[in-house]
């Protein structure tokens, strides 16, 4: 009934026969592949094992097999296809694979501000690493990672961020981490459950990962300065001794004011004096538009400062890489935290990204990036003008998102409800307060991965929406 080359054809499939009921094998098998089918388990079209092979797994004659594939065939489950084996009918498989498969409604005009250009990622220039990774690669790249980060990565990013960002980084004191989720995890545990100020408004995933990890969260203040550093001494005698602060001075998530530079000062002071430690998110520096470039901090005292940096802003969320410049007291815990938490990242995207950095291709990419994003945000700008009238945008200078300032305080809650149904999501500003703003003027809105025209219509839509409300 169909070509089989051996019994290693074919996928691997688990099936249970109970050989201490009186009920035949046969009919066991049959019941159970048709059970694989309607569930979903066994999708339409996917190749079913070849005859020898699943006889041989389950231990029982190809005979028996043969003749229980015969009989879905027939009851119209399974289709034969001569020299290529036998498959999931499309009629029998479509409606419980289409039901699990079933993807989570998105919204057409989606505001969300943690995406880049999902579409412009750099697909060629991303296989062209990793060909010439899976080439160059010694057999040692295929073992176990080192907790660290791959050498070559480490070598990589210091350079990129020495040239880049001002970082004073050197490949031994850099790990490598899961995204800036995880290196968050890790600092709050390297730290053994310490008292963290973190800006307020923030961003709640940061927070909840800090929580999760036992750090102690103490909300810092945020204005048009960005974060309130000179309330820290008060803070500490109200809370207890204050161990690090979180900020993010290039952009600050999510208001996208910068931290002024007195302010900077005034943070770099307070580690000092009180043995603190500043921990620095720098998540989406590389984008700026109406200013000069501001360097990190770490720069300025790398022996206090933990510089945070991620490709999910600049490359994509989906690798999940992201780094962690650290002061060398820090060091030896962040990398046994790292070990026990999950031995290392993927190597192979490792090499790969430290491939896009040396060949320019990184750089190439950001140039780009950024005047198309540039582009997107004067979309959103002037279609606020157009639409929203009242209203005005701030934290335009970087990044990849803007606040708009609704002019009137809104139920957050039921603006994203009215949006979505016009199939357009929103952000509301007061989600981000550690004390949550049920109502508030504010909204935090993405515009990276939106095109003008997208964007235009978005806020035409947002108008009405709040027209109606």
């Amino acid at each position: 009934m169909s070509t089989e080359t051996g019994t290693s054809s074919g996928p691997e499939l688990l099936l249970d026969l109970n050989r201490d009921v009186r009920r035949p094998l046969r009919a066991q098998l049959e019941d159970g592949l048709r059970e694989a089918v309607r569930s979903g388990r066994l999708p339409a079209h996917i190749r079913l094992p070849a005859t020898r092979a699943l006889a041989s797994d389950l231990g029982v004659s190809r005979r028996l097999v043969v003749d229980a594939y015969g009989q879905l065939l027939a009851e119209g489950y399974l289709v034969a296809r001569r020299g290529a084996g036998t498959f999931v009918a499309d009629a029998a498989g479509a409606s419980a694979a289409a039901a699990a498969e079933t993807p989570p409604s998105v919204p057409t005009f989606d505001f969300f501000p943690g995406f880049p250009d999902l579409a412009n990622f750099p697909r060629n220039a991303w296989l062209r690493a990793l060909r010439a990774t899976l080439r160059d690669a010694p057999d040692r790249a295929f073992g176990y990672p080192d907790p660290r980060g791959a050498l070559e990565l480490r070598r990589a990013l210091a350079g990129h961020l020495r040239r880049v960002r001002g970082v004073v980084a050197d490949p031994e004191t850099i790990v490598v981490c899961s995204g800036a989720a995880q290196g968050f995890f890790l600092l709050a545990r390297a730290l053994g459950g310490g008292r963290l100020a973190v800006e307020d408004p923030g961003l709640p995933a940061h927070r909840a990962i800090l929580a999760e990890a036992s750090a102690q969260l103490v909300a810092l203040p945020v204005d048009e300065g960005g974060a309130c550093v000179a309330e820290l001494d008060a803070l500490s005698a109200r809370e207890g001794t204050i161990d690090a602060v979180l900020v993010t001075p290039a952009h600050q998530s999510p208001t996208g004011v910068a931290l002024a530079p007195p302010r900077r000062a005034a943070l770099l002071a307070w580690a000092g004096e009180n043995e603190g430690l500043v921990i620095e998110d720098d998540y989406d520096a590389e984008y700026r538009y109406d200013r000069a470039p501001l360097g990190a901090m770490q720069g300025l005292a790398a022996d206090r400062v933990v510089y945070v940096g991620t490709v999910s802003k600049t490359l994509a969320p989906a690798l999940r890489l992201g780094w962690l410049v650290l002061p060398p007291r820090l060091l030896e815990r962040v990398v046994s935290a790292k070990l026990l938490a999950d031995h290392g990242c993927p190597t192979i995207d490792q090499l790969a990204l430290a491939q896009l950095i040396d060949s320019g291709a990184y750089d190439r990419h950001l140039r780009q990036a950024r005047r198309r994003y540039r582009a997107r945000r004067d979309a959103l700008v002037h279609a606020v003008a157009r639409h929203l009238p009242n209203a005005r945008v701030t934290g335009l200078a970087a990044g990849l998102h803007a606040v708009v300032r609704l002019g009137r305080p809104v139920d957050g809650m039921a603006l994203m409800q009215a949006a979505a149904r016009q199939s357009v999501g929103v952000y509301p500003l007061g989600y981000a307060y550690m004390d949550v703003r049920a109502v508030d003027d504010g909204l935090v809105l993405g515009y990276a991965n939106l095109a003008e025209p997208a964007i235009e219509e978005g806020i035409r839509r947002l108008g009405a929406v709040l027209e109606e409300l």
